[in-house]
């Protein structure tokens, strides 16, 4: 372990860093950190048995806030967090990923914010996608309130990792930090743990770069992803579904969180029924004002609405599927007919051309 920061006083903010063979990216991630207008900041880059130059770049990193623990083996970034964060010196705990930016003010903004919001235990930014240079939407919401990231935790998973801060007083409080358990999905298994212990809220602003690149964790193991996703979408809302609640959450993770066409009419039924359930069961429970009440319908809404567009789009669903099935107080979200009307056509499209296929 190289440790250059004991001299220094405890900082505001533990940047906790795990990389892999993460030399390629790792100075980019570096240089924004330098960049912030925040700079009352440690980073704790925890290298996880890496085979390439990563433990050497580290080591002659010149900023003297940038620190280097290394693991005995091999094991995961789940592993390596929970190692980082037990070193962590700072009231604050900043998440960051080796391959991914922050732009300049982000430190600054978030430490404002959970100053002002003691009763907020975790913050996210707005997040784009960096995809061989050009900068994406998300698609997550982009106007959110904490009750619309708390309605969004039971559907999905509604932050970035590498956006998040949180208060190192709460995460000491969780044992562990993360479940290995939950690998792929780890983040999403924390938001759920520590909504407990306080509030989750977003600064909508766009304020960290999520880099798409072929050897990312989420392209390589999307299926145990979605297991973990389901297990910890099942856990939520095991107290309202019962023995349903893994078949339930297993729509959830693929229909709205991945945005894949249901297969059929009657999947359409089962997972409208559910939303709506889910729905009514939030504003029965939560202290929704005006506000929020706005904000989460829409947002069921232009999920329904998705939902049926990919339906249409795949062919696996018909405009008559799509508009009868719809629950009633989910129509909102059919609104721009011309957009359904569009999937419809292609959908058609698919299916003359599969049928049109030699048997």
């Amino acid at each position: 372990m190289t440790d250059r920061s004991r001299a220094w006083p405890d900082p505001a903010i533990s940047v906790v860093m795990p990389v892999y063979n993460g030399a390629a990216l790792l100075a980019d991630t570096l240089d924004s950190l330098a960049a912030q207008t925040f700079g009352d900041f440690e980073v704790i880059v925890v290298d996880d048995g890496s085979t390439d130059g990563t433990r050497a770049m580290v080591e002659a990193w010149p900023d003297p806030r940038v620190r280097l623990l290394t693991m005995p083996q091999n094991g995961g970034p789940v592993l390596a967090r929970n190692r980082g964060v037990a070193e962590a010196r700072g009231r604050y705990i900043a998440a960051l990923d080796h391959d991914d930016l922050c732009r300049p003010e982000r430190f600054a903004r978030q430490v404002a914010y959970l100053d002002a919001h003691p009763a907020t235990v975790l913050l996210g930014t707005g997040a784009a996608f960096l995809d061989d240079g050009a900068i994406l939407a998300s698609g997550h919401p982009p106007a959110t309130t904490p009750m619309l990231i708390e309605w969004l935790t039971g559907i999905e998973n509604p932050l970035v990792w590498s956006s998040v801060m949180l208060r190192t007083e709460a995460a000491r409080r969780l044992a562990p930090f993360m479940r290995p358990e939950r690998v792929y999905a780890e983040d999403f298994d924390l938001y759920q743990r520590i909504r407990r212990l306080g509030s989750l809220a977003r600064l909508d602003d766009v304020l960290t770069l999520y880099r798409v690149h072929p050897g990312g964790i989420s392209k390589q193991f999307a299926d145990r992803m979605d297991d973990s996703a389901v297990a910890v979408l099942a856990a939520r809302h095991e107290a309202l579904f019962g023995p349903r609640a893994e078949a339930v959450a297993r729509l959830l993770v693929r229909h709205v969180a991945a945005r894949r066409a249901v297969p059929d009419r009657g999947t359409l039924v089962v997972l409208g029924r559910a939303l709506q359930t889910i729905e009514s069961d939030f504003f029965a429970t939560n202290a929704c004002d005006a506000d929020d009440r706005r904000l989460i319908r829409q947002d069921v809404a232009r999920r329904w609405r998705d939902i049926g567009r990919a339906g249409l789009r795949s062919g696996t669903l018909s405009m008559t599927d799509v508009l009868s099935v719809r629950p009633r107080r989910l129509g909102r979200g059919y609104r721009g007919a011309g957009a359904l009307l569009w999937s419809g056509m292609i959908g058609r499209v698919r299916r003359a051309g599969i049928n049109a296929q030699p048997r």
